[in-house]
């Protein structure tokens, strides 16, 4: 029903093509599969991270309770930043990686196997774009420069 007075608006010239192009697309977090399927997949990445012999120190004396907890906002984090039903209430994420001394190296490793899971889990090479430029503004507030 919805569908079809979208139709008739863009029939009658009351709604342009790209508009209602625009209106029927699914969100980033529908074509990604939702929430288990982000769950999924930050959970994989977390594991990466966490057992990654470059990145793995920055995980180093997290109890597991805290690992997942920052797992689970991780998940609320990602869904929320890709149009999802998600509230994220943890730190800003300047603040959650302030004095880490995160590199631009390890940023591009991040980076690397973040790919490497996407790719595990046959996300679509427009959805794995559209997420990548979803969190690379974050680089300027989690890289340190020296």
């Amino acid at each position: 029903m919805k569908r079809a007075l979208l139709f008739g608006l863009l029939l009658a010239g009351m709604l342009s093509a790209p508009a209602y192009a625009q209106m029927k697309e699914k969100s980033l977090y529908e074509r990604l599969g939702g929430y288990d399927a982000i769950s999924a997949v930050v959970n994989e990445l977390a594991t990466r991270l966490v057992t990654d012999r470059k990145l793995g120190v920055y995980f180093k004396g997290l109890s597991n309770d805290s690992k997942r907890k920052l797992i689970a906002h991780l998940t609320d984090f990602v869904c929320s930043a890709t149009g999802g039903p998600c509230i994220y209430t943890g730190r800003d994420m300047k603040t959650a990686h302030e004095g880490l001394g995160i590199t631009e190296e390890d940023w591009d490793r991040f980076v690397k196997i973040t790919k490497e899971v996407l790719d595990k889990f046959k996300v679509p090479a427009r959805e794995q774009q559209e997420f990548l430029q979803a969190v690379a503004p974050l680089k300027s507030v989690i890289v340190e420069k020296k």
